[in-house]
């Protein structure tokens, strides 16, 4: 329980001091569908990907606490690997089927905790969902959560450099219709609940 206490005390000095500033002044971030956030349950937040900034963007953006899997490389990197350890974010080997990331996944819906996943697995040079994995389908059908699709615009070109003056783009975060999770966990239901993601993401991003 304290430790819980203080991961929220971090998360929400975090949040206010370092990301609101970047957040709001240098990309002029705005939310839209607020109220297609639950407010009470733990859901699965599944977005796009384009930036190393997203995970502690969406979690600010949202309002909520989302604990996000991350590149073990990540949590290495000075200030970043403090801003995500601090917003909830936990280690993911990549190329490995990593049973305990899943459990710790697992561990934190079951204890009203949400969770962010990047449907792609990693960032995408154009910003859209292109190779969605399975996995948040596979975490909500084992959990039966709710799905939530959320594109965040622009983060694949936060910064754009004009005769060497750096420009910052308006981020636009949009958030979807709560997806129901699986039934069953049969390749076809998985991917229909993958695909109707997909679509709705990039849908957002047009």
């Amino acid at each position: 329980m304290k430790s819980n206490f203080y991961q929220k005390i971090i998360y929400q000095l975090v949040s206010l001091i370092i990301i609101f500033p970047i957040y709001k002044l240098l990309f002029r971030g705005i939310l839209i569908g607020k109220d297609n956030i639950p407010e009470k349950d733990s859901f699965i937040l599944v977005s796009n990907h384009g930036s190393l900034l997203d995970p502690p963007l969406l979690g600010h953006a949202v309002g909520r606490n989302i604990s996000f899997m991350a590149k073990s490389e990540l949590f290495s990197i000075p200030l970043l690997g403090f801003i995500i350890k601090s917003c909830g974010a936990y280690p993911v080997k990549r190329g490995i089927a990593d049973k305990t990331t899943i459990k710790v996944a697992c561990e934190k819906l079951s204890n009203n905790n949400s969770i962010g996943v990047f449907i792609d697995g990693t960032r995408q040079k154009d910003g859209r969902v292109n190779k969605p994995k399975q996995g948040a389908a596979l975490l909500a059908y084992k959990n039966q959560k709710l799905l939530l699709p959320v594109a965040i615009i622009n983060s694949h070109r936060l910064i754009r450099f004009k005769f060497c003056i750096p420009f910052f783009t308006k981020i636009v975060i949009k958030v979807g219709q709560p997806i129901k999770p699986p039934k069953v966990s049969s390749k076809n239901d998985l991917l229909k609940v993958t695909t109707y993601l997909q679509e709705s993401i990039n849908n957002m991003l047009e």
